[in-house]
């Protein structure tokens, strides 16, 4: 922690006070001694502290303003748990300050435990929990994955990863197809069926825990498109699976959900069209992110990830040839940049 962490020091008094009413509240008795200690951060502002004692243990988020808003964090809690989902029991908050006290939901992400062995057992809970907020009416206030936000999303890759990672500007030809590259994904977004998006369904946003998954790092969610979610979950930033065992998991997906009446693709070949090109409109996306965490925010180590979902990409180019301009356009910046 830094020696001086002003942030920490306004936490302590109000985390103090947060576990006094909280103990109070559930009949516990005194508060014990407890110890805080860093539990994670991630890409954002934000971060996280587990308190213990006595047997006791609790999550505080730390959001500063104004660059996070933990609002949309208690909502959408509220949003999931009405479906049945595993997120965080919010004992305390202070949206104004930034401070939410939240229940502790294991320190063992999806990230920490799977593997070739028991990815099907955890991919299959982590299904069922996206089936279960997919089927939640459409009404509450949420943003739309629009077009401004799917554009937006998509000149990241331009701004920060030709821009500043490579060092380059599209000619002409280059900005030409691009913008050809941009719409055809932007136009398969909007064409799919709509339903909640958490926009970050990884697996190191899910704890193993009980009931499984545990679902965290949803205060991004909105509504959109149907396959993004799924999509996520299996082209992840830390770990690839075989190109023959996703399909299988896609196809398990799909044909769950038309059982239980989320508005996927009536074939499955157009859902696997729609998942792919989801699927790069979002790394393309990813891969301008963690070009701007490197040179904006001075984190270079998620630039080591960049070369996976370029490989992802490759995967999705063999097989829709109405992504050549892509193919060719990647084609000549990489080639340039060797």
């Amino acid at each position: 922690m830094p020696h001086h962490d002003v942030r920490l020091e306004m936490l302590k008094p109000w985390l103090a006070a947060e576990l006094l009413q909280l103990f109070a509240r559930e009949g516990w008795g005194a508060v014990p001694e407890g110890t805080l200690t860093a539990a994670s951060s991630d890409a954002s502002f934000r971060r996280y502290f587990r308190w213990e004692g006595a047997g006791h243990s609790f999550i505080v988020m730390d959001a500063p303003p104004p660059q996070e808003n933990c609002q949309p964090f208690v909502d959408i809690a509220a949003l999931l748990a009405s479906a049945g989902v595993h997120v965080p029991v919010i004992h305390g908050e202070d949206v104004p300050k930034g401070f939410l006290l939240l229940s502790d939901m294991g320190r063992h992400t999806y990230l920490d435990l799977i593997d070739e062995n028991n990815a099907d057992a955890l991919f299959a809970d982590a299904i069922t929990a996206l089936l279960a907020y997919q089927q939640l009416p459409m009404n509450a206030p949420l943003p739309s994955y629009d077009v401004a936000l799917l554009r937006r999303e998509l000149e990241l890759f331009p701004e920060w990863f030709v821009g500043r990672q490579l060092g380059k500007t599209f000619d002409a030809e280059q900005q030409a197809a691009w913008g050809r590259v941009s719409q055809l994904l932007i136009d398969s977004a909007l064409a799919q069926p709509k339903v909640l998006v958490h926009r970050d369904f990884m697996p190191r946003n899910l704890m193993a825990s009980t009931p499984n998954p545990g679902v965290l790092d949803f205060q991004d969610a909105v509504y959109g498109p149907v396959t993004y979610d799924i999509t996520c979950l299996f082209k992840d930033a830390f770990l690839s699976w075989p190109e023959p065992r996703v399909r299988g998991w896609l196809e398990g997906y799909w044909q769950q959900a038309r059982a239980q009446g989320i508005p996927v693709q009536a074939e499955l070949d157009e859902f696997l069209r729609a998942s792919d090109l989801m699927g790069v409109q979002r790394h393309l996306k990813v891969i301008g992110i963690f070009a701007r965490i490197c040179h904006r925010d001075g984190k270079p180590r998620y630039l080591a990830d960049v070369p996976r979902f370029f490989e992802y990409i490759s995967a999705v180019l063999a097989r829709r040839p109405e992504l050549a301009e892509l193919s060719w356009l990647l084609g000549s910046l990489l080639e340039a940049a060797e």
